[in-house]
């Protein structure tokens, strides 16, 4: 007990530092969103290339995940971490100088490289840190907020540095952010020397790799290119296949990349299901509010991300007061299914919005909603998936919680995107008259928010019957 107390101010102190890195990877990926136009007129590329500046980032981060993960179980998660900042940082400088498109591109794929590095090193090292069961609940309570509020702050930094300054500070930003990060790591993060007990898997690093590639392609190509494209069908059936035959060669390797065993517990998967579902409608929110308070509200970049801003408070709240404090009593069961439940019912009251519709009455409670849902279920989620590992497994089960929203994000961005694209058509074909445009691209959003409803709802069953009522959570990283 006294080393534990002993050790508590750098253990926080190294909570703040892996939260600060998280914080980083997840907003980067909507952080240059609000900056494309600007970036765009710079630069001087089309609008069907601007894709590229999300996707290069999205499917190196996505598919070498599971490698980042082995990685850092065999390196150690401080010299993954100290690898994986100065390499971002090194990509962010050469993104924000560049002056051409193809460096840029090639900057935003380098950033999800050593992204896919730091994710499953930093929730590992979390992992592995606290094991308690009150202090590790408090510690993914932190974790889980910044996880859940990235893609919002992103929202908001990007809007503040686009209007502001410039696109470039949008990478830029990172360095400082980095530095701060590294500054923490060498002071926070103890020394370890990795696990090589276990050796690398190369077939299941290809495979792996190669199949997920081909997945996150599959579904970004969809958003653009649509589902008949058969670039589209042939990324999705080569992705499946890869991963079955990576899924098949885990069960006879010798050194496998992922046990199988071990992630295919019950509440690890419940958790899994979790993280997947809630992904796919927090990207289809994203997208789909950002396009509605910018387009049809016409407001501006950076007050679209302040508009955002209730839902990260009310995500805050939630952690602080529920997830917190009860985590570590009644497990995930009693508050995963619930938050589902809230964000069904904020996405079901944002079938509401309209041309005309006013912010405070008919946006705001569905993200207030949606925030107090999040909180409920990101932090004891992941908390649960990383639980009861062996410490040279954490790194890979890190690997798997960060790969499962990435995938889930790259399925609910194409899938609803399509559904929303789909309805605005046959109403604009229903609708032919010039004026009801706008209330053909609602309607469309109406659609794929009702959809969304529907994945929280499934998420609230599956978790009730898959997910502990008792936590296990001290029993972390044994």
């Amino acid at each position: 007990m006294n080393e534990t107390t002993h050790r508590s101010p750098r253990q926080w102190w190294m909570l703040a530092t892996l939260s600060l890195v998280q914080l980083m990877v997840v907003s980067d990926v909507s952080v240059i969103n609000i900056a494309l136009p600007q970036a765009q007129i710079s630069l001087g590329f089309s609008t069907a290339n601007r894709q590229w500046l999300i996707t290069a980032y999205a499917l190196s981060f996505g598919s070498l995940m599971l490698v980042g993960g082995r990685l850092s179980d065999i390196w150690g998660r401080r010299t993954s971490l100290l690898v994986g900042l100065s390499g971002f940082a090194a990509a962010s400088v050469v993104g924000g100088v560049a002056h051409h498109f193809t460096v840029l591109v090639a900057a935003r794929a380098a950033q999800g490289v050593f992204a896919a590095l730091l994710a499953p090193a930093a929730l590992a090292a979390l992992a592995t840190a606290f094991q308690e069961t009150k202090a590790r609940a408090r510690a993914f309570t932190v974790y889980g907020t910044i996880a859940g509020a990235g893609a919002s702050i992103g929202l908001l930094l990007g809007g503040a540095l686009t209007q502001y300054w410039s696109w470039r500070w949008c990478l830029h930003s990172n360095v400082v952010v980095a530095l701060v990060a590294l500054v923490g790591v060498l002071s926070s993060v103890p020394h370890d020397h990795g696990r090589h007990s276990r050796g690398f898997d190369p077939l299941g690093a290809l495979t792996s790799a190669g199949g997920l590639f081909l997945v996150v392609y599959g579904f970004a190509n969809a958003v653009y290119a649509g589902w008949s494209n058969t670039a589209t069908w042939a990324s999705l059936v080569g992705g499946g296949l890869l991963l079955g035959l990576f899924l098949q060669w885990q069960r006879r390797a010798a050194n496998p990349l992922v046990s199988l065993a071990t992630l295919t517990q019950r509440s690890r998967s419940g958790s899994l299901i979790a993280l997947f579902l809630t992904s796919i409608g927090m990207f289809g929110l994203s997208l789909f509010l950002a396009y509605y308070l910018e387009n049809v509200l016409h407001n501006s970049p950076l007050r679209t991300g302040l508009l955002f801003l209730p839902l990260v408070i009310a995500l805050v709240l939630s952690s602080v007061m529920a997830s917190a404090r009860l985590l570590g009593h009644v497990g995930p069961r009693a508050l995963v299914p619930v938050g589902m439940v809230l964000g069904m019912m904020g996405m079901v009251l944002f079938t509401r919005i309209s041309p005309s519709a006013n912010y405070a009455g008919n946006v705001l409670p569905g993200l207030v909603l949606t925030g107090l849902g999040l909180g409920l279920i990101v932090a004891p989620a992941v908390a649960s998936a990383t639980s009861d590992m062996r410490v040279h497994e954490t790194g890979v089960a890190a690997a798997v919680v960060n790969t499962s929203q990435q995938i889930g994000g790259s399925v609910g961005t194409a899938l609803l995107n399509t559904i929303a694209v789909s309805s605005s058509r046959r109403f604009f074909n229903a609708h032919p008259a010039t004026t009801q445009y706008l209330s053909g691209l609602v309607h469309g959003y109406h659609v794929a928010f009702w959809w969304a409803a529907g994945f929280f709802a499934v998420g609230a069953i599956t978790t009730f019957f898959l997910l502990e009522m008792t936590p296990s959570l001290d029993e972390g990283g044994r």
